[in-house]
């Protein structure tokens, strides 16, 4: 029996959210959407349930094309006339053209072995599977901060104790250190170490890029005591910082990236991770110790090289946005200085961050009701996060900057640092 939720209106929708997934997540829902849910996207630009259109600087780092990039749509469609869905018994030629276009893009004849999975946590649960039977040993050294995924392998790379403390005991061997060059030394005593993983920027962890003398220091370490330097960029990758990769970018040489998000074009879900010979020698002597029945489905892989393609035509573009938004938010956080205690970030992920939480939950919501859609940080509430997609314009940027400018205006003194509150 099929459920029905009618004609699709937005408060039958969240009725069915109620019911059958979460009353609070409804809630949420709710809120921000002024009791609107999302009906179709176009570029930078969504349109709602009650006709209003709202720019979407948001969804998580998914839509680094934005929303419904034809070059990715095409190639998804052509590949839905062709071959939705892989055998799993025969080889397949979309899923071989991305690991080919992966192996080609992210650090070419040294990253040369890929793995494709759905999401970040897949390519997360992945690599640690595979650092792990590569070298023998079981301890990972992760970071404070860090957000790695909530399947069970990734949770334990996981800083945030919230999504953490009922499902322990959770994979073992996982030590998290400060983001410190003093801390690296000693996270090395004691038990043999299979990997480091890091996120070169922390996105749920408050937009918050690790200090590179930090990240060398690690990764220096991590191969002076033979164990293998994971670099997670399911959110930095694919140009959304700047650089193709952050790590690389840095000189650091990681033996495996993690990428997601992005990689679908913001039509498909994919992931992957690609990896030196070295690390990868687990699957290359059996490919079937890690398997997921769509690893590398067609409908994803076709949009994997599409995406790849038009990132690199967009560079450009994106380097003209990250001026605009890093001055504009450095304006904002000068005028609003009892509201706004900093903003940090790099390319086309920032962070703002509020006062206090209820401040940040405050500038969310208003900021959806006049037309801004933005993603709050998972493991820094008092957060928000700005992930401009590639294909806005000058003019949406400044109307984005614009709208945050007059809701931050407009939050109560209430909301603001005590100082603040205070003042005539």
């Amino acid at each position: 029996m099929t459920a029905n939720i009618g004609d699709g209106t937005a408060r039958e929708a969240l009725a069915a959210i109620r019911r059958h997934l979460s009353p609070q997540l409804a809630l949420v829902y709710g809120m921000n959407g002024s009791g609107a849910v999302e009906a179709r996207g176009e570029g930078a630009r969504m349109r709602l349930s009650d006709g209003r259109t709202v720019l979407d600087f948001g969804s998580y780092a998914v839509t680094l094309l934005g929303q419904r990039h034809p070059a990715v749509v095409t190639a998804v469609r052509d590949e839905l006339d062709a071959m939705p869905v892989s055998s799993r018994v025969l080889g397949n030629r979309a899923t071989a053209a991305l690991a080919a276009a992966l192996a080609g893009w992210a650090d070419p004849g040294r990253l040369t072995k890929v793995w494709l999975g759905l999401n970040g946590g897949d390519a997360v649960e992945a690599a640690l599977k595979l650092a792990r039977r590569a070298t023998g040993r079981r301890r990972v050294i992760a970071v404070e901060g860090a957000y790695h995924g909530k399947s069970m392998g990734a949770l334990a790379a996981t800083w945030n104790a919230r999504y953490r403390e009922s499902l322990e005991p959770l994979l073992g061997g996982v030590t998290h250190i400060p983001a410190d060059v003093l801390a690296v030394p000693g996270a090395f005593g004691g038990e043999e170490v299979a990997a480091v993983l890091f996120e070169p920027v922390q996105g749920e962890g408050g937009v918050r890029p690790l200090d590179p003398a930090f990240l060398k220091a690690l990764t220096g370490a991590a191969r002076a005591h033979g164990a293998f330097v994971i670099a997670d960029e399911v959110q930095t990758g694919l140009r959304r910082c700047g650089p193709r990769l952050v790590s690389t970018g840095l000189g650091l040489e990681p033996d495996a990236v993690l990428l997601g998000k992005a990689l679908g074009g913001g039509v498909q879900p994919v992931s992957a991770v690609v990896a030196t010979p070295e690390l990868y020698a687990p699957l290359a002597a059996d490919p079937f110790v890690h398997t997921t029945t769509f690893s590398g489905h067609p409908l994803g892989a076709a949009a994997g090289v599409a995406a790849l393609r038009v990132v690199e035509e967009l560079a450009p573009r994106g380097a003209r946005l990250a001026e605009v938004f890093g001055s504009g938010l450095t304006r904002l956080a000068e005028r609003y200085a009892g509201l706004v205690t900093t903003v940090r970030g790099q390319g086309l992920l920032w962070g703002v961050e509020f006062a206090t939480r209820a401040a940040a939950g405050e500038v969310l919501m208003e900021l959806g009701r006049r037309g801004l859609v933005v993603s709050p940080c998972l493991g820094r509430p008092e957060v928000l996060r700005l992930l401009p997609p590639l294909v806005a314009t000058d003019e949406d940027a400044e109307e984005a900057l614009s709208l945050l400018d007059a809701v931050c205006s407009a939050v109560p003194d209430e909301f603001r640092t005590p100082a603040a509150a205070a003042r005539p």
